[in-house]
């Protein structure tokens, strides 16, 4: 593809004294629409801006790389700017990059999944060589610019390396599949040919599997590099081969490093043949958490859009019957046979929402599983997450039953994972009988130690917790209100919608319908927790200058926001899950800020409405609202500063 035909002189803009990452797009979007690009300023600028929440744009060396793919996109083109002053805030993958060269990309919405991710490949490509990125800047007027954008000889760069070198694969992936992928996958390349070794990408990235590697190239090789955020697909490919596990942005840091290491001192040896696959590792592998951490990212980039989908449709339901004055009433089973066909779909509707969320735990926990083990380990994981998700209790006729939550999906998910991934590693068979191993040995054992673990240690650990903050909640109903407060909120905010969540909900909703003591602190720590996460993905590159929240947890974020709202806190629960010991304790002290402040100040919420249709229902709606600023804000500058902090010492990476 010839960037040099996807825009023109007259695009290209070399007199921009703009200051600001918003004032840049602004003016690069008007000179799209004047050159016909776009239909719409307005609606291409917040189409970008839209795009600018859910990943940094910005890249290293001074350049950023916006887009939008939009309706009001006429055809597909960029404009580009050279900044007379570089912007310092602009957020990038490096922390210290400033920005002066931007290309903004206008994409149609019938070609996001071709020319959109095609130019972003290719400008990643091509500006990560500093040769190519030079002539760029060297260029003294539009015209030269155009010149010089196709002026690209990488072909003849690779002539240096001898027949005889090694040869090393690398897979690529990030969470978004966008320009992370490819420009670490260039990375690789450019360091390969400074080292004289053979290196071939595959890009698993939005777009499917680019540049596959072929079974004669894999044959061939000496050692492969897993580049991912995420877990790599097809991974039993390269059974044998020597290997490395790193994050997606190591690369363009530590790109020649990494090829020497996976030649001399790599993490493991890739296993597997056909459904039996594993990668067995050495005594220098990357320590267990950072396995583990990589895990839980994989199982929570699974399991959003499962809550996405499932808070989307009970919001659905829920705001269809708000004219009927029925948001609450509409889960009720005489809906389910109403003569009004309207009132019967929004029944099941927020009937099958609330379905599509027992799946949330089954699926984190399944893939969770998957990241250590691969496919061996889905069925345990699986299962593990029916537990976690008290869906066995059903089926063994208890009715009281305790489900173990988000926890027990964490716990059950790492250990269905390790158990698959030991068995796999230990067990050998001669090759007649092979078949056995994933089909018949591996799920049975690993099933049965999941329900072990669970019938003797999670859900009688949970389920005595959870009988512990119930009975505590029960003997605080003679306290004053500040400490019933202090614990109601304490309780609901601990595990979003779980166990010791529902317990609290009992008791608190107990009280009012006896009118001893009002659901205020109850709504409240509902609410507070999601806002407040969602808040932090949103202000912290304001606060810190910039992200403290992986691209994953970014998207969620908004996603969170909403449904807290709407007052469907499981919203949140992927930040519990990838940072619990951070998370939870925030949320708690959050949740018990928020509703203090509201109570004493007087706020009085009697109906267990918390979504934001029940606040005019509110005594005192000013005290509510101030209470809801208090613990949202306290969440999300704890979370910022916290996670802000833990990076600065390298105990978090994102």
């Amino acid at each position: 593809m010839k960037l040099a035909q996807m825009t023109n002189q007259e695009l290209i803009r070399f007199d921009l004294t703009e200051t600001t990452k918003e004032e840049v797009i602004w003016k690069l979007a008007q000179e799209l629409y004047e050159q016909d690009h776009v239909t719409s300023t307005k609606e291409f600028y917040e189409t970008v801006l839209e795009r600018e929440k859910v990943s940094a744009t910005g890249m290293e060396a001074g350049l950023a790389i916006p887009h939008g793919k939009s309706t009001a996109v006429k055809k597909a083109g960029f404009a580009v700017a050279r900044l007379e002053q570089p912007i310092t805030d602009w957020e990038s993958i490096d922390p210290n990059n400033q920005v002066e060269l931007v290309f903004l990309l206008a994409i149609p919405e019938g070609e996001a999944g071709s020319t959109h991710l095609s130019l972003l490949a290719e400008l990643s490509t091509r500006l990560m060589d500093k040769e190519y990125y030079n002539g760029l800047m060297k260029a003294r007027n539009p015209k030269q610019f155009i010149d010089a954008l196709d002026h690209y000889e990488k072909e003849q760069k690779e002539e240096n390396i001898q027949a005889d070198s090694k040869t090393v694969l690398a897979v690529t992936a990030c969470a978004a599949g966008i320009a992370h992928t490819y420009m670490a996958a260039e990375a690789l390349e450019q360091a390969g040919r400074k080292l004289g070794v053979k290196v071939y990408s595959e890009k698993q990235g939005a777009n499917g599997l680019e540049d596959e590697h072929t079974s004669d190239r894999i044959k061939q090789a000496d050692a492969v590099i897993f580049a991912t955020d995420i877990t790599p697909k097809a991974k039993e490919r390269f059974k044998g081969l020597p290997f490395i596990q790193t994050r997606v942005a190591a690369p363009l840091e530590h790109g020649e490093e990494m090829i020497e290491r996976v030649l001399s001192n790599p993490d493991g040896i890739v296993e597997g043949n056909g459904s039996d696959e594993s990668s067995v590792p050495s005594q220098n592998k990357t320590g267990v958490l950072a396995e583990m951490g990589q895990a839980i990212m994989t199982g929570i980039s699974y399991m959003i859009p499962v809550i996405v989908a499932a808070g989307l449709m009970m919001g659905i339901a829920k705001l269809g019957a708000i004219p009927f004055g029925l948001v609450n009433e509409i889960n009720d089973i005489s809906y389910a046979t109403s003569d009004n066909e309207f009132f019967k779909i929004l029944h099941y509707l927020d009937k099958f929402g609330f379905m599509i969320f027992q799946f949330m735990y089954p699926i984190f926990a399944a893939f969770t599983a998957y990241s250590l083990a691969d496919r061996v380990g889905i069925v345990s994981g699986f299962i593990g997450g029916l537990f976690a998700a008290g869906i066995h209790y059903r089926f063994w006729g208890v009715e009281d039953g305790v489900p173990s939550g988000f926890l027990g999906a964490l716990i059950l998910g790492l250990a269905a994972g390790y158990i698959a991934k030991f068995l796999n590693q230990k067990i050998k068979l001669s090759k007649n009988f092979q078949a056995m191993k994933p089909m018949l040995i591996i799920p049975a054992i690993s099933v049965l130690s999941v329900f072990l673990l669970n019938f003797y240690i999670v859900d009688p650990v949970f389920g005595g917790l959870n009988e512990l903050l119930r009975t505590t909640i029960e003997s605080a109903q003679e306290s004053g209100a500040i400490v019933l407060s202090t614990i109601i909120a304490a309780a609901t905010a601990f595990d979003l919608g779980g166990p010791i969540n529902k317990a609290a909900g009992a008791i608190a909703i107990g009280l009012a319908g006896d009118q001893i003591f009002p659901l205020t602190p109850r709504v409240l720590s509902i609410v507070i927790p999601p806002i407040g996460l969602g808040l932090a993905t949103v202000l912290d590159r304001f606060v810190v200058g910039r992200r403290v929240f992986d691209e994953n947890l970014r998207i969620t974020g908004n996603t969170s926001i909403l449904l807290g709202l709407i007052a469907i806190s499981e919203g949140a629960i992927p930040f519990m899950l990838r940072n619990p010991i951070i998370t939870i304790p925030i949320n708690i002290l959050g949740a018990i800020i928020g509703s203090v402040t509201a109570v004493l100040l007087g706020a009085v919420q009697w109906y267990p409405l918390p979504a934001f249709w029940g606040w005019p229902l509110v005594e005192n709606l000013w005290a509510y609202i101030i209470g809801l600023l208090a613990g949202t804000l306290f969440i999300a500058f704890a979370n910022i500063f916290i996670r802000f902090t833990l990076i600065k010492r390298g105990r978090i990476k994102i």
